[in-house]
């Protein structure tokens, strides 16, 4: 039978620690052993205790063996972080070190330097030499400086520091995980979407990874020639009749399709996906059934299904294979969330594995579909919007799929989240899929059939919606609105609802509000957003985002992060501190991508 342990076949990168001490024997070096690795433990326990990987384990640190004296030291510590698997990199130190003796050189790992805030030594004055030594070598590193001075004797862990902590290094690992991934186009562009024309060189240069590429008749293949476990086969399908309710067909009783046609597209999806689970990360199973090469996958982190039109028109659509993929749940259980991008739209999907490696939960793909003013909303319902919507809506709805988890009903405290599927129960896994039913697909759109995931997403939740975008000239570019989740009096969803098409997972979407810039009012963040597609995350993020980005050298073109939040490495202020967005795109386009 398939298992899990296909997911993830290599260990996770790990956190290098490096405690850095001032060289000079004879009594200043052994004065301050103890604090200096004492501090550098402290932050291992405390990173280790507060994130995990995607697989739920705990993140693991590795600590130099010794201090940080000299270039030696240096030489020796950085060795031992690539034999152990190190991604990214801290230092630490409470004293004076000589900077350029002692600072991380790995051009390719993102770096941070922690400098103690406490008067007996000078922390504060290495980390300001060191990271002057960062810029002037082109590496840019994130500076930590505590606001408040501690006593040298003290082992704790500031709260602005631990924020700064966990902020660096949850962006520095969501890189080193991708790096060596793969992303896996299976089909080509759908529809003239350009986010499906896929940029290898963008993959390749910002984000470390691989392209791999499958034609969709790959999935007939496996099909016809049955390259798929049918003992798991045979367990889905059961599954499926018991928890995946059918909705309504809202298609005109002249073009809908059989009872006997809807069960084969019912048998064709549920073989679709597990056939793109396993071109993604393969199969040990299918091995044992005599399909060696196949059982091997495409080592991929995130793919992306063509679809429309040369599939659909044929075939039952894959909006239930992203579903069920994207979602943190199927017949095999609870498990972390497959990354599948509709319409193979890759920056999509790039989007989506950004806010799933910073929270390890499952995403939302939709289209950012319409902007209802509150007046429109008036004129077509009589409903005055108030509370979180009362500015006005956005309505994310997709003509394809949507994690279920994005029906809110996972619980905590009695208030709709996503969980990341460690802590999801069995109770929030049968609520998402009661509150979601299968209609079957619009034969006007999807000609071939299929099933549509149709749900309404609970109101109240906190989520983040972002967007990469590639401008020819200037490369990448991050856009980012935080906000909440709405709800509407059911009778007034349904108006809007129906305006388009009522088979799809919508998501009602109040963005956060600045009054200025693209985040004015509701009509300038919809009228600025830079494509059709979105994808949106649990949480407000934005911060976390953002200190990504500048580790990927990607410009953000547009947020609505508080300032303070907003942490990026120190040498984005020497290209300007008066306009911030600016100093940005200026060091990205100096520093260039990191693996280029």
């Amino acid at each position: 039978m398939t298992t899990k342990d296909a997911r993830w076949k290599q260990d996770f990168p790990k956190i290098g620690i490096r405690p850095t001490i001032d060289g000079r024997r004879k009594g200043v070096r052994e004065s301050l052993e103890d604090m200096t690795m004492n501090l550098a433990k402290a932050v291992a326990s405390f990173l280790s205790e507060h994130m995990r990987y995607p697989d739920g384990s705990r993140v693991e640190c590795v600590i130099a063996d010794s201090c940080i004296g000299g270039v030696a030291e240096a030489a020796a510590c950085a060795d031992k972080f690539v034999k152990s698997g190190v991604g990214v990199s801290i230092t630490v130190t409470p004293c004076w070190c000589y900077g350029t003796e002692t600072m991380d050189m790995d051009p390719a790992i993102p770096k941070a330097v922690w400098g103690f805030n406490g008067t007996e030594r000078p922390g504060a004055v290495y980390l300001a030499a060191v990271l002057s030594a960062h810029a002037q070598k082109g590496l840019p590193a994130f500076g930590i400086y505590g606001r408040d001075v501690q006593d040298l004797n003290d082992p704790s862990i500031p709260e602005d520091v631990q924020e700064k902590l966990l902020r660096f290094a949850k962006a520095g690992l969501a890189a080193a995980l991708m790096k060596g991934q793969s992303y896996l186009a299976i089909g080509s562009v759908s529809m003239g979407i350009a986010g499906s024309m896929i940029d290898p060189d963008f993959f390749q240069e910002y984000l470390g990874m691989r392209n791999e590429y499958v034609d969709m008749s790959e999935i007939t293949r496996r099909v016809e020639e049955e390259i798929y476990d049918p003992e798991e086969f045979a367990m889905a399908m059961a599954w499926v009749k018991e928890n995946c309710k059918e909705g309504p067909d809202n298609n005109p009783e002249n073009i809908q399709t059989s009872r006997e046609k809807k069960d084969k597209d019912w048998e064709m999806v549920v073989k679709m996906t597990q056939i793109v689970r396993d071109l993604m990360v393969g199969n040990k199973r299918l091995e044992e059934l005599g399909f060696a090469e196949e059982a091997m996958g495409h080592h991929a982190i995130v793919s992306g299904f063509q679809g429309q039109r040369q599939w659909t028109d044929h075939f039952p659509n894959g909006d239930f294979q992203e579903a069920i993929l994207n979602s943190s749940f199927d017949w095999n259980g609870i498990r972390a969330p497959y990354l599948v991008a509709t319409e193979n739209d890759s920056l999509n999907g790039v989007s989506m594995l950004f806010g799933y490696l910073l929270t390890n939960t499952a995403q939302i793909f939709a289209d950012v579909r319409t902007y209802w003013s509150p007046d429109a909303v008036k004129r077509v319902t009589g409903h005055e919007l108030s509370g979180l919507g009362q500015n006005g809506l956005l309505h994310l709805i997709n003509s394809g799929p949507a994690a279920l988890d994005g029906t809110g009903e996972q619980l905590r405290d009695g208030k709709p989240v996503m969980k990341p599927f460690w802590e999801i129960t069995e109770e929030d896994k049968n609520n998402c899929l009661k509150a979601t039913s299968w209609r079957p697909a619009a034969v006007e759109y999807f000609r071939g059939g299929g099933f549509s995931s149709d749900f309404l997403t609970r109101g109240g939740m906190p989520v983040t919606m972002s967007r990469l975008n590639l401008v020819k000239g200037l490369g990448p570019v991050l856009q980012i609105a935080e906000g909440y989740t709405v709800d509407l009096p059911e009778e007034v969803h349904e108006k809007l609802d129906n305006r388009t098409d009522p088979t799809w997972p919508t998501t009602w979407f109040a963005p956060n509000l600045t009054g200025e810039g693209a985040f004015k009012d509701v009509y300038s963040v919809m009228d600025n957003w830079g494509a059709n597609h979105g994808a949106i995350s649990y949480g407000h993020i934005g911060a976390d985002l953002i200190t990504l980005a500048s580790i990927l050298r990607i410009p953000v073109s547009m947020h609505n992060v508080n300032e303070d939040q907003v942490f990026r490495p120190r040498a984005w202020g020497l290209f300007g501190t008066h306009d911030p967005e600016g100093a940005d795109y200026r060091a990205c386009k100096n520093f260039g991508p990191m693996y280029k």
